[in-house]
């Protein structure tokens, strides 16, 4: 099992799934209305190392954070 994190204003809890790579993830994401708006620029990270692919592949254990953009001053 895959533990996907959403950091900062995303606001919704830690989902944990069965998943093989980010492509599923983003397939699974993309029904939920409120995460839409979020995955076009949300960074991506694995394991805390960013990714920039959707083909990264994923092994049960892992942990997927959701960052997305910040402001700030």
């Amino acid at each position: 099992m895959v533990t996907i994190e959403f950091l900062g204003p995303i606001n919704k809890k830690p989902l944990t799934l069965d998943i093989k790579n980010l492509s599923e993830l983003s397939m699974l994401l993309k029904d939920d209305q409120d995460m839409v708006k979020w995955l076009e620029n949300c960074a991506v990270a694995v394991n805390d190392t960013m990714v920039s692919s959707k083909d990264v592949e994923l092994n049960s254990g892992d942990k997927v954070s959701l960052l997305p953009p910040v402001c700030g001053g």
